[in-house]
């Protein structure tokens, strides 16, 4: 069956780095377009970054823009999204999905089970 599991999350301080990973399984990545999600303490899911496959064009939510990277690596079945100059309001739960594109009306077709990063002093 499709999985993805998240990785890589933990506590970290203010203007540190963690680099997140998606792993698959059950299924190739080549073909999917992969997205990152995060939700903070008593709010609702924001989308972040997602990246496409093909072209492997990436997107950024405007508060993350040059902080974040997206990038995937297709022999390794391994998305990542590297998290540098960490701000608190960044805390959140991490998810991925999988998509046939970023953008798409389409449902993800696969979630992993969400990895916790806190960002405080």
């Amino acid at each position: 069956q499709l999985r993805l599991v998240e990785s890589g999350g933990g506590l970290v301080q203010p203007g540190g780095s963690l680099r997140l990973s998606c792993a698959a399984s059950g299924f190739t990545l080549d073909y999917y377009a992969i997205g990152w999600f995060r939700q903070a303490p008593g709010k609702e899911r924001e989308w972040v970054s997602c990246i496409n496959s093909g072209d492997e064009s990436t997107f950024y939510l405007v508060s993350v823009k040059g902080r974040f990277t997206i990038s995937r690596d297709n022999a390794k079945n391994t998305v990542y999204l590297q998290m540098n100059s960490l701000k608190p309001e960044d805390t959140g739960v991490y998810y991925c999905g999988a998509n046939s594109k970023c953008f798409g009306v389409a449902a993800y077709d696969a979630w992993g089970q969400g990895t916790p990063v806190t960002v405080s002093s």
